[in-house]
């Protein structure tokens, strides 16, 4: 083979789609490449002309316009144009112009043809435009742990829930749960009085209304070992309005609600009727990654000491959940649970070691926990909303300890200290609800570069333990206030774009170099973090309540804030760059190396750099529409 061929065929094989192609296909396209040199500012392709053969940037930089002049895109290296043209009755839909001097190889209309007829990968690659790719590319990646998306609720139920009356006596109970062989009851409320106290009835009657349920668990502690007498009615020891989920949601909605709330029964409703009851070892048989286990063991350890040694167990699971293809909002949303976990088992020995609190509380999180985003690298970002007869003189003590053996304990469990202070252990972040709700007015009526970094951090919020309902009014008073003054979204908009995905001028990147001299691209701070800032922005424009970035694009949607496309580029592009975020994570702790969010380019397949690039395009192009939707207004001066 003669060396010019061997050398347009080893360039071919350096780029997507080519790099997937066997080597003898990759020969013969080299035998047929045209090659054609076009000086900078020249014409290469005008709108509406024929075309026939694949365009391929040997060198050079092209820009491709839309009719109307616009500026699509901007070609370099590697990249190819003319395929929509190919597929669409051979005539040029984008126009394109060469930037510099470039060199085109050209390859012919029919050797196209055959190999998007030969290869899929060829085909899918030059059929799907930009972020089409992305959605493909998510797709192929998403095995077994989909299952877990797609199996309903209500193929776990085995038989239908057994069901007793509110005033049956707890001994007949035992009883019921011992002939039925059930670990637990459900509790209902009929609209007549049970003529039979003894009589077991199958829950799947309309006028049955559930009011509680009964676990062995419970009998076992709040009967036998409080010595209530036999007679005791059932609805005295009864969880009363328990959790539950509906028959249709998935069998990963159910796995999400055990581990929030630490439960191993759970009723399933069809809208409010009973009509099963699913136990933690239903879940399991479709929960290969130990997560539901992680979160028992946390809830059954009695020392810091112990948590800390389930560490280990938290990366496992971690990286199970990466081998089983999970996608990345699956991960972040079991990763948070097992945070959330964490902070509530730290926050009950904390009241066992200090006794009650001397006034209602909630513990409230913010940052990545509370948007159901988190990943093995993280912070603590946390606050305490105290009831208003909170008196600093008289309770303070109290809470600040509290903060302290919370904040202590996580970080001995691997969720590391705030740089920024953002903790409860720091008094300013340890406040009663009034003054709360005076921080977030101020923040939202007078933004100012420190108010809007504080908007960043805790305008992502919930409650995790205590009284949530705190919490709830400043998510009340977020989403009210927020939406209502436009002075402050533009503010938090200019905010958002501080952070710029990592593309140059011709969609290269823009590499940053880390101690070790590696050309890297830091995931968080240049893709998703930025993602995430504009997304809140939008939502709270939208006056919605929703913290997890994909919920809050689903409410953006309700509005109409966002046309359909865009809202679909969005979650592709943060769904893209969170799994390649969370990969490289798992890579790392099965390296023995710790966790980071820092990736090199190089080491990722051709294809993988045009997923990249087309991802941080999108960030690219919603700071753009972030900037025109918000217009600048006057800020504040800080007080």
């Amino acid at each position: 083979m003669q060396i010019e061929l061997i050398e347009i065929r080893d360039h071919l094989n350096r780029f997507a789609p080519f790099d997937n192609l066997p080597e003898q296909t990759l020969d013969e396209i080299a035998r047929q490449v045209q090659v054609g040199y076009f000086k900078a500012g020249s014409e290469i392709l005008a709108s509406g002309a024929p075309i026939h053969e694949l365009h391929y940037v040997r060198s050079g930089a092209v820009e491709i316009h839309r009719r109307g002049g616009e500026l699509h895109n901007r070609l370099t290296e590697g990249d190819i144009f003319g395929q929509a043209g190919l597929l669409r009755g051979n005539k040029v839909r984008l126009g394109a112009r060469a930037l510099e001097d470039s060199l085109i190889y050209f390859i012919p209309g029919p050797l196209f043809q055959q190999l998007c007829d030969q290869f899929d990968s060829f085909a899918d690659f030059v059929e799907a435009e930009g972020q089409s790719r992305l959605k493909s590319a998510l797709e192929d990646s998403h095995g077994k742990a989909s299952e877990l998306m797609k199996i309903r609720v209500r193929k776990l139920i085995s038989r239908s829930p057994v069901s007793v009356p509110l005033d049956m006596p707890v001994q007949q109970v035992a009883k019921v749960m011992s002939e039925q062989s059930v670990s637990s009851v459900i509790i209902v409320n009929p609209e007549r009085r049970w003529p039979n106290p003894a009589q077991v009835q199958v829950a799947d009657q309309q006028n049955q209304v559930m009011a509680g349920i009964l676990t062995d668990r419970d009998l076992r502690t709040r009967v036998l070992a409080e010595g209530l007498p036999g007679d005791t009615p059932v609805s005295q020891v009864m969880t009363p309005g328990p959790v539950t989920v509906q028959a249709d949601e998935s069998v990963f909605e159910a796995m999400l609600c055990m581990l929030r709330n630490n439960i191993h029964h759970l009723p399933v409703l069809q809208r409010r009727r009973p009509v099963g009851m699913i136990s933690l070892a239903d879940v399991i048989r479709y929960e290969s990654r130990s997560s539901l286990y992680l979160v028992n063991s946390i809830f059954n350890q009695n020392s810091v000491e112990g948590l800390k040694s389930l560490l280990p167990d938290l990366h496992a699971t971690f990286v199970r959940m990466v081998a089983d293809d999970a996608s990345a909002h699956m991960v972040g949303r079991a990763m948070s649970s097992i945070g959330r976990a964490f902070t509530r088992r730290l926050l009950v020995l904390a009241e066992e070691k200090l006794g009650p609190p001397p006034v209602p509380y909630c513990f409230m999180i913010a940052g990545s926990m509370a948007r159901d985003e988190q990943l093995l690298l993280t912070d603590q970002d946390n606050a305490l909303v105290l009831d208003d007869s909170f008196d600093p003189d008289r309770h303070d003590a109290y809470f600040a300890e509290l903060a302290q053996f919370v904040s202590n304990g996580l970080s001995a469990c691997g969720y590391a200290y705030c740089k920024g202070g953002i903790m409860a252990s720091n008094p300013k972040w340890r406040q009663p609800l009034k003054v709360w709700r005076g921080y977030f007015s101020q923040w939202i009526e007078q933004p100012n570069p420190e108010t809007l970094l504080n908007s960043s951090i805790f305008f992502d919020l919930d409650g995790v333990y205590g009284n949530t309902a705190l919490v709830e009014n400043l998510k009340e008073l977020l989403a009210e206030k927020a939406s209502a003054t436009p002075a402050f979204l533009a503010a938090l908009a200019r905010n958002a774009l501080n952070r710029t995905p990592p593309l140059g001028f011709f969609r290269t990147f823009v590499m940053e170099t880390d101690g070790r001299q590696k050309n890297i691209i830091n995931l968080k701070g240049r893709g998703t973090a930025p993602l995430t800032d504009l997304i809140r922005v939008h939502a709270l424009a939208c006056g919605s309540k929703a913290q997890n970035s994909l919920e809050r694009l689903d409410a953006i949607a309700a509005t109409k804030l966002l046309p359909k496309e865009a809202l679909e580029h969005l979650r592709y592009a943060f769904e893209f760059l969170s799994l390649v975020r969370i990969r490289h994570q798992a890579r790392e702790v099965e390296a023995g190396n710790p966790p980071d969010n820092y990736v090199e380019p190089e080491k990722f397949s051709s294809s993988e750099r045009h997923h990249l690039k087309e991802a941080f395009q999108v960030v690219s192009n919603a700071q753009k529409f972030l900037r025109f939707r918000y217009p600048a207004q006057p800020m504040a001066r800080p007080q």
